[in-house]
């Protein structure tokens, strides 16, 4: 499971530090797709089979299952960590997360979220937003 928040750079050449608590987890080899919401989505090999499965059992004859399968699909590359603990980021990535300079790296369960400093901080919420959100989630079934 990833948690925790953590600040970066990706340099000039498009290559971004690994927090070593996410390294652990994520072994040497792994894949970043497009996110929701303007981030990057980073899943463990394992866990991206498992999405590959659930998708191949989604019909394609649903128009929003074709268009999300090639959003989430072409946008996706597995990357490798070089010796000091980074991996490049393909440029269309980049471009479609606004990746500048300053980045947050988020473990959000089953993945890592990369984020763009200042829309990270955009997309931070209110307490009482957080309250009517807590509220909708156990109309989910989630309580804490």
């Amino acid at each position: 499971m990833f948690m925790g928040e953590y600040n970066h750079t990706v340099d000039p050449k498009g290559r971004l530090i690994v927090p070593s608590k996410f390294r652990e987890q994520l072994g040497d080899e792994f894949v970043v797709t497009k996110g929701l919401d303007g981030c990057l989505f980073v899943y463990t090999t394992e866990e991206w089979k498992r999405i590959e499965e659930k998708f191949r059992e989604i019909p394609m004859t649903s128009k929003d299952a074709r268009k999300f399968s090639r959003f989430f699909f072409a946008g996706a590359a597995a990357v490798e960590l070089d010796k000091q603990g980074r991996i490049l980021l393909p440029p269309v990535l980049r471009e479609y997360a606004a990746l500048q300079k300053d980045v947050v790296l988020v473990g959000v369960l089953s993945r890592i979220e990369i984020w763009d400093k200042l829309r990270w901080q955009e997309n931070t919420y209110e307490e009482d937003e957080m309250d009517e959100i807590a509220e909708h989630m156990a109309d989910l079934g989630f309580s804490i």
